[in-house]
């Protein structure tokens, strides 16, 4: 008799819990294999202290394969799930797909940032859902006080200063609390020229301060944050997003860099393509999880709506305490399922809140009890290090090091604007160049660029929107008239600006390629392999080589097209690339360029001829730079470039 098959959607609380009680309750007699998009189980609860420099990521990222023995992990989004086949379609993070069969399916895929039809909040504004997120956040906050402090405008000091957290819930109010204690840390060492100060400001249309909670709690939060200068603002949202600030519902307007939404979630999409019965975007489920007339297939977390037996009529909250739960009753129910075991229906008994203020500060009511001060912040870390399935020595030794150390306030740059949009259904995965076009999740959201004029993000151009993030590379910068894109992963995109503008990063300031009487352009389709790297090297294929080659225009293309997803089917095989040709210039055997892939029969056109750049500099220097062209910047060079090894390198004069 063969081994039933359990599949697990999703590895946050519900997710994990089930995974983990499962490998227990089988005891081997069961093949489990989880599905999700990330190695780890992310502890939310504790994501704004990673924001603040208070701990590292990987504290609070607990390894699926190190903690949950006798489980197969799977890397992939599932994108498609046949239930009268009994098989998931999900798709890997390099573009390949696959198919698990099943006997149990549980869904527990959770939940992505709820987003308002509020102009300019998808554009402007940047989730709290995943550690991109939160690494993204804590890069930008302190950009954004480094540029304020070096800035001699008042009003540009004030822009950069100025955060603002719209949703006052448990997640907005820890980020605001914890974020005020991080830029007060910076400013105290390097204060600022104008002599001004970070401000932070906290909205939400509520009546007050975590509705959630007990009114006392409300009233002890709502008084650190003021105490700390938070701005709090009850009854006002953001009526309005634009690049250089917001506007508020009562009329006001906030020059601001910073826009962090924490409004609330709502149910991962992958639900919604069932055609199952659904309340308010989750998975109708009885109260042993199960999905009424579908016995192999069971649901919890935030994407099921769980009847509350304690509160007849009403469903749970999309909460963690309950996601939790709902994972240990699901396991037994699919054990139960399977022959081994009874049912148990989910009945939970509310263990109260709490909240972490930072420093000594927090809200809580463990059983009920109201408290404040030191002894809730106690309580509340006791709580979190009880309730982490792993890293907690870790966890308790950072903690230890930040009451004795001051915070290290550096800016990595491993996250993008533009990696993280707000409008996605994998928060927990940062959008990568070269990476396949996202599923039917990230629908109208391929082109949605960063919000601010920083150095990672988009820039607005002279008489332009900034420009767009496009899906293999940095925001593009190639508005008409402007500069062209920069330090692209993978190659330099190509330099044919409207009006013959010369390349960037081309020893000498070489013309643009691919203008009348010059050579052709750089890897474009047509073209040989872009030779703009140190050394002359052409570029190397993305991070994704494993997903297919693509040229420029096919990832354009795709960016464009229609979400799978969105309507309900499967995604398709990323296209296979057509034929490798091999690298000119390189001189290294083996080694191959990325193949264009045009063409109705995927075959690359002849190349124009021109001149080599191994030749020299061609006759024609081309056309002049616009007169509103910035100068060479440290990553531009201003002529040409020479090795220290005393070997040529092409172009040098």
């Amino acid at each position: 008799m063969s081994r039933p098959r359990i599949v697990i959607v999703g590895a946050g609380f519900a997710g994990y819990r089930t995974a983990r009680t499962l490998s227990r309750l089988t005891r081997h007699q069961a093949d489990i294999t989880v599905l999700n998009p990330t190695d780890y189980f992310l502890y939310l609860p504790l994501l704004p202290q990673v924001a603040a420099g208070i701990l590292e990521p990987r504290r609070v990222s607990v390894s699926l394969s190190g903690t949950l023995p006798h489980v197969r992990l799977v890397l992939g989004e599932a994108d498609g799930i046949d239930l009268d086949g009994r098989t998931v379609h999900y798709t890997g993070p390099e573009g390949g797909e696959g198919t698990l069969a099943y006997d149990r399916l549980v869904l527990a895929a959770g939940s992505v940032n709820k987003l308002l039809p509020i102009p300019g909040v998808a554009e402007h504004a940047h989730g709290f859902r995943g550690l991109p997120e939160a690494l993204y956040l804590r890069d930008h906050v302190t950009r954004q006080v480094e540029l304020a402090a070096a800035a001699d405008d008042r009003a540009e000091c004030a822009a950069r200063c100025t955060f603002v957290v719209v949703g006052a819930g448990y997640t907005g109010t820890e980020v605001a609390a914890h974020g005020a204690m991080y830029t007060d840390a910076q400013v105290r060492r390097h204060p600022m020229r104008t002599g001004m100060r970070p401000r932070w400001m906290l909205l939400d249309v509520a009546p007050r301060v975590m509705p959630e909670m007990d009114e006392r709690l409300s009233r002890t939060a709502e008084r650190v944050l003021r105490q700390r200068g938070v701005d709090v603002r009850m009854g006002t949202s953001v009526k309005e997003a634009t690049h250089d600030g917001v506007v508020l519902t009562d009329g006001s307007t906030v020059d601001t860099r910073t826009l962090v939404w924490c409004v609330g979630v709502r149910p991962d999409p992958l639900v919604e393509s069932l055609g199952l019965p659904m309340e308010r975007g989750r998975l109708l489920v009885d109260p042993h999880l199960q999905v009424p007339g579908r016995p192999e297939l069971f649901a919890c977390g935030d994407v099921a709506a769980v009847p509350d037996l304690n509160q007849p009529g009403q469903y749970t909250p999309m909460t963690a305490q309950h996601a939790w739960r709902h994972g240990k009753v699901c396991a037994h129910n699919v054990v139960a399922s399977l022959g081994r075991g009874q049912r148990r229906a989910y009945r939970h008994r509310d263990m109260g809140f709490v909240v972490d203020l930072g420093g000594a500060k927090a809200a809580a009511n463990p059983l009920g009890l109201p408290m404040s001060g030191p002894a809730a912040g106690a309580v509340t870390r006791g709580y979190h290090l009880a309730a982490m399935p792993g890293n907690r020595v870790r966890v308790a030794a950072d903690w230890l090091l930040d009451a004795v150390l001051p915070r290290q306030a550096v800016q990595l740059g491993l996250v993008r604007s533009w990696s993280v949009p707000l409008e996605s259904s994998s928060p927990e995965v940062a959008r990568v160049p070269g990476r396949p076009e996202q599923s039917g999740k990230d629908a109208g959201t391929a082109g949605t660029a960063g919000k601010h004029a920083d150095g990672d993000e988009g820039k607005k151009q002279p008489g332009g929107e900034p420009a767009k993030g496009q899906p293999g590379g940095e925001p593009g910068r190639n508005q008409p008239g402007g500069e062209p894109g920069k330090n692209q992963p993978g190659g330099e995109p190509a330099k044919n600006q409207p009006g013959g503008e010369p390349a960037k990063n081309q020893p000498g300031c070489e013309p643009a390629k691919n203008q009348p009487g010059c050579e052709p352009a750089k890897n474009q389709p047509g073209g040989e392999p872009a030779k703009n790297h140190p050394g002359g090297e052409p570029a190397e294929r993305g991070p994704d080589a494993s997903a297919g080659s693509r040229s420029h225009g096919e990832r354009a293309k795709r960016s464009q097209s229609g979400s799978p997803r969105a309507s309900g089917k499967p995604r398709r095989a990323v296209e296979a690339a057509g034929p490798r040709s091999a690298r000119g210039g390189s001189g290294k055997p083996g080694k191959s360029s990325r193949a264009s892939g045009t063409g109705s029969a995927g075959k690359r056109p002849t190349a124009p001829s021109g001149p080599s750049r191994s030749a020299g500099q061609p006759a024609d220097p081309g056309p002049e730079p616009p007169a509103h062209q910035p100068p060479p910047g440290p990553d531009i060079a201003p002529g040409p470039v020479r090795r220290t090894d005393g070997r040529a390198v092409e172009g040098d004069s």
